[in-house]
């Protein structure tokens, strides 16, 4: 590591724990590496030449620390994104959720919220929407905002159909929602069942028992401590035999949690609670 490097992260964990103690938002665990390409950015965009400099604006200036959850968080997402997870969740998860009388899913680290709507049509597509609650939760209230919103642009709405349809939908994505020249509004109905809220899987707690947690393209972001805390947290929300969804490239391999759950679908990264 060359000096520049030494000194970038000694001022990058300098940052993190200013961030953590005046805002009590936690990135301490997050990856360097995924964290230097995004310090970065906001410090161009910033115009501060050094990580101390975005520092200083960041604990001085609250707009600016607000801005900054856009660059420390990942914003990237779309609706049935990976197609074969929400057709295993269709085929395999949902016959299980319909033994229950009622159900709560906990999507955490929602972003957007393109998995929320999605994961509400596809159960109201398959009669459960009525008798479930969906909580979406992220760090990033700015995001969360969007998501409660449910409008996305109509430049992406080929992607999102075509998602759907490889994900197994059975009627058209197009009757969920009402579109201008711009932008798609997804129905109102569904976000009946949602409901949106502020919450850190770094330093926040278990809120509610969950039947289904989907936490998707989050953990790659954190170093294994955080990943192995939040596990735990998914684990202490689940019921017995209650099901875990993860991102492609995440897996319970090296988790020291992973004896909590047995694979379910593996090859779509759905485990179940022990």
């Amino acid at each position: 590591m060359d000096e520049f490097d030494q000194d970038f992260e000694i001022e990058l964990r300098l940052l993190l724990e200013g961030v953590y103690l005046k805002y009590q938002h936690d990135f301490r665990q997050y990856s360097v590496a995924s964290l230097r390409r995004r310090i970065l950015s906001a410090m161009q965009k910033f115009d501060c030449a050094t990580v101390s400099q975005l520092q200083g604006r960041i604990l001085h200036e609250p707009d600016v620390f607000a801005q900054m959850l856009q660059f420390l968080t990942v914003q990237v997402s779309e609706m049935f994104r990976d197609p074969a997870y929400f057709r295993a969740i269709r085929e395999q998860v949902v016959p299980v959720l319909r033994t229950y009388p009622s159900v709560k899913i906990w999507i955490a680290g929602c972003s957007t919220g393109e998995e929320v709507w999605s994961m509400a049509i596809l159960l109201d597509e398959e009669g459960l929407l009525e008798r479930t609650l969906i909580y979406a939760t992220d760090i990033n209230t700015e995001s969360l905002e969007k998501a409660e919103n449910g409008i996305y642009s109509l430049e992406r709405m080929p992607d999102f159909i075509r998602n759907y349809q490889e994900s197994g939908g059975t009627g058209s994505l197009a009757d969920y929602f009402t579109a201008d020249q711009s932008e798609a509004l997804f129905d109102r109905r569904l976000k009946k069942r949602m409901v949106f809220a502020d919450h850190s899987l770094a330093t926040d707690s278990v809120f509610s028992e969950t039947h289904l947690v989907s936490c998707r393209n989050v953990l790659i972001y954190f170093r294994p401590e955080l990943q192995a805390r939040a596990i735990q947290l998914f684990s202490e929300s689940l019921v017995h035999k209650g099901f875990l969804g993860l991102g492609t490239k995440e897996t319970l391999r090296f988790n020291r949690h992973a004896d909590l759950f047995n694979d379910f679908a593996p090859a779509e990264r759905i485990y179940q609670r022990i």
